[in-house]
């Protein structure tokens, strides 16, 4: 295994994470997730050799993290920030280039060799038409693949990515990690990134790494999912406290979509109302009323007529 983490236990004065035990394998991608400050960030520090291990062994291509310099891990490691400043005025190319001085002293010029492979990896990212626009000018998605190319031109067979879909639309998301994963596996890259859209990244993830209390769960990404369904599992969250649901038989998603709607639209007791969802329409039973509905608005509409009706009598 490329990464190896051995009864690891990260922290500072106190542990976050105990008891850590996994590995990851080159051309592999895995999905890193968590909430704010349970020590997702911690973790890459820690995989980086910037924070002290409180215990075990984290090994790298066969070496103990704790026996590398910086240089020898920044050839083992690329990082990419989802917070990384732009430097200004440099371009697409610039950037893209910084990845090589990691091999050279700062004052060196690149060779024909280094100037090659930066071209490639521009034109690998679709990048070609934007290779000596300023970073400033660039959209989003177009930055985020820069600053993806500087660790390409590392030339290191691990990529941390933190939380590299951030601020992205749906579609940039998407062209994100699709490129993470034919990287991972046209490159034999070992990916391992960060995201709070972990139900659209989990698509492209072989395993995940999940902190949760106080441990890492890990796996191949489905049957982490299946171990833990409340991962999928919609949450019907009530913030109305005098709304009182009528019954909702639908699936999931509908009876969380419903219970929300009505949540915000209802301060009435809707308990002896029954809503079914049903070929793709809605039936809504009480006592003495009946109405098919095709949608939330007509729901509404029904309902606000049921209890006017109530009422009256």
């Amino acid at each position: 295994m490329f990464l190896e983490i051995k009864e690891v236990i990260i922290g500072y004065t106190n542990p976050l994470v105990s008891e850590i035990d996994s590995s990851l394998e080159l051309g592999e991608v895995c999905l890193l997730m968590g909430n704010n400050g349970i020590g997702k960030t911690t973790l890459i520090k820690s995989i980086l050799g910037q924070n002290k291990l409180l215990k075990g062994e984290i090994s790298i291509n066969g070496k103990s993290l704790q026996k590398l310099n910086s240089n020898e891990i920044a050839s083992q490691i690329a990082i990419v920030f989802s917070k990384a400043e732009i430097p200004d005025n440099y371009t697409v190319t610039d950037l893209i280039s910084l990845g090589k001085y990691i091999h050279y002293p700062y004052y060196f010029k690149l060779n024909k060799t280094d100037k090659k492979e930066i071209a490639e990896i521009i034109n690998k990212l679709n990048l070609s038409e934007y290779q000596y626009k300023k970073l400033s000018e660039l959209s989003d998605g177009n930055l985020q693949k820069a600053f993806i190319g500087r660790s390409l031109a590392q030339n290191s067979p691990f990529i941390i990515l933190d939380e590299p879909t951030t601020h992205l639309d749906e579609e940039n998301k998407l062209m994100i990690l699709s490129l993470l994963r034919n990287l991972a596996k046209s490159e034999n890259k070992l990916i391992l990134f960060s995201s709070h859209d972990w139900r659209l990244a989990k698509e492209f993830s072989d395993k995940i790494w999940w902190i949760k209390d106080k441990k890492l769960i890990s796996g191949i990404s489905e049957e982490v999912i299946l171990s833990n369904p409340e991962l999928i599992a919609p949450k019907i969250l009530q913030f109305n406290e005098a709304f009182h649901a009528p019954q909702i038989d639908a699936p999931k998603l509908e009876k969380e979509m419903m219970f929300s709607y009505l949540q915000k639209n209802f301060s009435q007791d809707l308990r002896k109302i029954k809503l079914i969802f049903k070929n793709d329409f809605w039936e809504l039973n009480s006592e003495d009323f009946y109405d098919n509905c095709h949608n939330l608005s007509e729901i509404k509409q029904s309902l606000q007529t049921l209890i006017k009706t109530s009422n009256s009598n």
